[in-house]
């Protein structure tokens, strides 16, 4: 058996090749996994729970399928769908987990995580996430009227895009001295994260011994999962 982790599909109704992928995936290869870890960005934008939107739905409908079926699966949330409530998890069946958790694996300490929070070389993106991540903030946007908070969505990816064309691609990973220091606060050896885009398995030093940082692939042009078996550790890219 094998426990799967993803993250960064970033579904929309725009891109329904990678919704299909999904699809697929949820009704073949994790139907076999002792578990699923979707390790944020999900979805590309979420301005709440209440959002009829059918993708959603759909979404929800098919996460559920595949829990009902025996496997459990976790969320932790990204830099797009950190809105995502208990109503969704409770229509998905989805269980929320803190922003950074330790598993054990077959014997092995993992640290998962979204991975933005390791983008210390970037303090204006920590300084926004700070502010979008205030308990009230967040409480008043949610009070909005629906067409309002999709106006402002709209508005927040259209300015992050415009900021990232001009940032460099080191300012815009993870640093090397915030992946040891979360690594060693855990007492892990073992760390699995999104966000960047950027899949690989990275060998360091953590804990005054050798570690592995993986790294999960966006699903763009193809799907991308972490398998962790008794045996490996595998980083894998399949087809939609």
């Amino acid at each position: 058996m094998a426990t799967l982790f993803i993250a960064d599909l970033h579904l929309q109704t725009e891109e329904p090749a990678i919704t299909a992928g999904f699809l697929r995936f949820l009704h073949g290869e994790a139907r076999q996994a002792d578990a699923l870890y979707i390790l944020g960005d999900l979805f590309e934008a979420w301005i709440g729970d209440d959002d009829p939107n059918p993708l959603h739905r759909e979404m929800a409908v098919a996460i559920k399928s595949l829990v009902d079926s025996g496997v459990p699966c976790f969320f932790i949330h990204g830099n797009r769908d950190f809105l995502i409530g208990k109503r969704f998890a409770r229509e998905s069946g989805m269980q929320l987990l803190p922003e950074e958790q330790v598993l054990t694996l077959y014997g092995r300490r993992v640290l998962i995580m979204h991975g933005d929070t390791l983008c210390t070389d970037d303090p204006g993106y920590l300084a926004f996430r700070a502010k979008v991540h205030t308990p009230w903030i967040q409480k008043l946007f949610l009070a909005l009227p629906l067409f309002i908070r999709r106006r402002i969505a709209q508005k927040m990816r259209s300015d992050s895009k415009a900021a990232n064309s001009s940032k460099s691609m080191e300012i815009m990973d993870v640093n090397p001295r915030a992946v040891v220091k979360v690594m060693e606060k855990h007492r892990v050896q073992w760390l699995i994260h999104g966000h960047t885009h950027r899949p690989d398995i990275h060998r360091l030093v953590a804990n005054g011994t050798q570690a592995h940082r993986v790294v999960l692939g966006a699903w763009h042009t193809q799907g991308s999962m972490v398998k962790v078996t008794a045996e490996d550790v595998e980083l894998i890219a399949f087809p939609f």
